[in-house]
């Protein structure tokens, strides 16, 4: 079973995860703490980009590896895929870049549609 869809978007997520790590280091520097945010609205945010990408980007690696590891037509397995990093990437942006929910809530309104088709597909090749 080779997983060429999840080990693309993996590989993706990985390098979606330096510069939003790297962003909370210079800013640590810059306003010179190594714990917290001290009250710093800019630190605030990059970590919680970061916290925000890594509480979803795992669980939805491991969703789209299952699916494709199950045998799902390529039409499920790409779409969920563009969309899991879609989402991760509009809702990093929005975290970081605006003041607005508006990208933000884009970026969780395309990952949990992707969780609820990812989720039902499971549930139903396991019926099956």
């Amino acid at each position: 079973m080779s997983l060429h869809v999840t080990s693309l978007i993996a590989g993706l997520f990985a390098l979606m995860m330096v510069p939003l790590s790297f962003q909370i280091t210079i800013r640590r520097f810059k306003v010179r703490t190594v714990f917290g945010d001290t009250g710093d609205e800019t630190l605030r945010r990059r970590i919680r980009a970061h916290g925000n990408f890594i509480e979803y980007a795992p669980l939805a690696l491991i969703v789209l590896g299952l699916v494709e590891g199950q045998g799902a037509s390529s039409l499920l397995v790409w779409p969920l895929a563009i969309a899991f990093l879609v989402s991760r990437a509009v809702h990093a942006i929005g975290m970081l870049y605006t003041s607005t929910p508006t990208l933000r809530a884009i970026g969780m309104t395309i990952q949990h549609t992707a969780f609820l088709i990812s989720g039902v597909w499971l549930i139903l090749s396991f019926i099956k």
